[in-house]
């Protein structure tokens, strides 16, 4: 049986409800990359930590600057625009979400990176967070939240409670695929807190995955 997967040309460059779909050529070309059951985990490494770099363009797009004044080859002065300081934290959920990091720090190597634990019961799909350290300062900083899947949404819920109580303001989530029920789930709770993502498939099968999806992102990362 084949499945088609709603969002890749018809969502196109829109928003809806708060998720942002990048449908980007690139983009949609790597997804389908990463959807291939037979792509060897080595390049399918390679090509999530080059799919996170282009949603990472997205999720930053609208950082503040601040003006700094340099001096250019010929001797001129110049005025520029600047990242702020503590602009950015980017945080994993662990562990699927670190294959995301590396492409996010590839293109801002200056971000300070958190990280959260959070472990699913797979019986009633509920999570609860094993372990959050985070930099302090994170109401100052745009915080970057990582997961491939956004699936059930009760992963991404759970986090996304723990970093308000420690502060964070600005908050972006950041993920390869999202069903309709993490999105909504996410929009009821956080509806402050935008969505990146590069696909919004049709939905969940009994066991919480995302139909089509990409299979267990994790497990394919990390040979699990």
């Amino acid at each position: 049986m084949t499945v088609s997967p709603q969002s890749a040309a018809s969502a196109a460059g829109k928003e809806d409800g708060g998720i942002e779909i990048i449908a980007h050529p690139l983009v949609q070309h790597k997804l389908s990359w990463l959807r291939d059951r037979t792509l060897p985990r080595a390049d399918f490494r390679k090509v999530v930590r080059e799919l996170s770099l282009l949603l990472a363009y997205e999720a930053t797009r609208d950082l503040p600057l601040r003006p700094q004044e340099l001096v250019m080859p010929d001797g001129t002065h110049l005025r520029v625009g600047q990242l702020e300081g503590r602009s950015l934290c980017v945080i994993p959920i662990l562990r699927a979400g670190l294959g995301l990091l590396e492409g996010m720090l590839d293109l801002v190597p200056s971000a300070c990176v958190g990280h959260v634990g959070v472990q699913r019961d797979h019986d009633t799909l509920e999570a609860r967070v094993y372990y959050f350290n985070v930099p302090a300062h994170l109401a100052e900083r745009r915080c970057v939240v990582l997961d491939p899947m956004l699936a059930t949404g009760h992963s991404a819920l759970a986090v996304l409670d723990r970093l308000k109580k420690a502060g964070a303001q600005k908050i972006v989530f950041v993920c390869l695929v999202a069903a309709p029920e993490g999105v909504h789930a996410l929009r009821e709770a956080h509806p402050d807190v935008r969505i990146i993502t590069s696909a919004l498939d049709e939905g969940l099968d009994r066991r919480g995955y995302i139909v089509p999806g990409l299979g267990d992102a994790g497990d394919r990362l990390f040979g699990t």
